[in-house]
């Protein structure tokens, strides 16, 4: 399932970006994009306006759907709490202790005692 959205998420920004690129600005029309100089030729009198900019509402919709349906199946994922990965309780890890027992004797060197007042 979770493949089945990321096809269609990668299809979708695909179509987002190819769209927003077919696009031109106000003052030209489809037919200008393909060379010849009839506008309106393409999309009839209306312009391609309207249809790209309905194409490209709906591919961004489909888009922002994805996102947040590959998001929440990313976070209620079994087992993927945390990024850092765990040892599991199973693998027998030993561990040995650093630290030493303090020494049973006072360290050598000045004490109170030889400091002349």
């Amino acid at each position: 399932m979770e493949n089945l959205i990321t096809v269609i998420h990668v299809l979708a920004a695909a179509g987002v970006i190819g769209l927003v690129l077919i696009q031109h600005g106000k003052g030209a029309d489809m037919g200008a994009a393909f060379g010849s100089g009839a506008s309106g030729s393409l999309f009839g009198v209306s312009g391609s306006s309207n249809i790209l900019s309905k194409l490209t509402a709906a591919c961004v919709v489909v888009f922002f759907c994805t996102s947040l349906t590959l998001a929440y199946m990313a976070s209620h994922r079994a087992g993927n709490s945390s990024v850092i990965k765990m040892p599991a309780a199973s693998n027998n890890i030993n561990v040995v202790p650093t630290a030493t027992k303090a020494p049973e004797t006072a360290p050598s060197g000045n004490t109170a005692k030889d400091i002349p007042n």
